[in-house]
């Protein structure tokens, strides 16, 4: 009888090879099936429900869901807010831009300003002839204000230096001085060089150099009561020339420090003020010092 049963199991075995490769297969088709239902899921969309929620986050991002929004309408409030504008803020050099005024004032004021740069003028004038210094300092009223032009070469700083000369001191202190009595008008001090590259460790390049050489000037009109806050330093390097580069005259013209008084007011004109004073332009005929 156990023979009988173990020859049974061994035919059983024998008719039903090794079939485990189905499994993988029945796993492999499983996951196909449910890739597929996933794929045909996302592919269709619910229209209704789109919309519902396209609805939902329009009504969220207008500010109509929030409770007692309708009572506050009915019992006066607007729904249509409208939020402040914020001011730009006021800077100090508002009266002008790129040293032109603003906006034009009347003709008296614009013949007072005028009236009080030839004043200023004249008195920097008279000290810079007194001193011998005509082919170095240069004063200017254009349509911009009143400009005054000082050569740097053995007049304020060294060769690739934003030292001050030791005898430098009198000029800045005498100008700081007429500068600081002069009123209110902004100072605009602007360093100039020319093209030719410095080769101090200490400044990067000319227009380094330029920038410390106008607040050099300006720390020092601060010093003899000129009020910092009417006061901008600017470095404009070799980019601003007033003669070529290409000789040493022209560069010693181009190494400078300028002194702008902008205008508050719009110059008088001809056709606009009778009797004004014209003031002729005055072209750049400083002596160039030898290289």
């Amino acid at each position: 009888m156990a023979a009988h049963g173990k020859k049974k199991r061994h035919d059983d075995h024998g008719e039903h090879p090794d079939e485990r490769w189905l499994v993988t297969y029945a796993d492999l088709m499983t996951l196909l099936v449910a890739l597929f239902m996933v794929l045909f899921s996302i592919s269709s969309v619910n229209k209704s429900k789109f919309e519902s929620i396209q609805r939902s986050l329009q009504d969220a991002f207008s500010g109509r869901i929030l409770p007692g929004g309708k009572s506050i309408k009915d019992a006066g409030g607007s729904a249509n807010i409208v939020n402040p504008s914020v001011a730009a803020p006021r800077s100090s050099l508002e009266p002008y831009v790129g040293g032109r005024p603003k906006n034009a004032s009347s003709t008296g004021g614009a013949a007072k300003e005028q009236k009080d740069f030839q004043k200023v003028k004249a008195q920097i004038d008279a000290y810079v002839a007194k001193k011998g210094l005509s082919g170095k300092v240069k004063t200017e009223i254009t349509d911009d204000g009143l400009l005054i032009r000082l050569l740097t070469d053995n007049l304020l700083f060294d060769s690739g230096s934003a030292v001050p000369r030791a005898g430098s001191d009198g000029l800045l202190t005498e100008l700081a001085g007429t500068l600081a009595a002069e009123g209110d008008h902004q100072l605009v001090v602007s360093g100039n060089t020319d093209t030719v590259p410095i080769h101090s460790g200490r400044y990067t390049d000319n227009l380094d150099l330029s920038t410390a050489r106008a607040g050099a000037v300006v720390r020092i009109f601060a010093q003899h009561g000129v009020s910092p806050a009417r006061m901008t330093a600017a470095g404009r390097g070799q980019y601003n020339p007033v003669a070529p580069n290409t000789t040493a005259g022209g560069r010693s013209l181009n190494r400078r420090v300028e002194i702008l008084v902008p205008r508050t007011a719009a110059a008088a004109t001809s056709s606009s003020s009778a009797g004004a004073t014209t003031i002729p332009s005055i072209k750049p005929d400083l002596t160039p010092t030898k290289p």
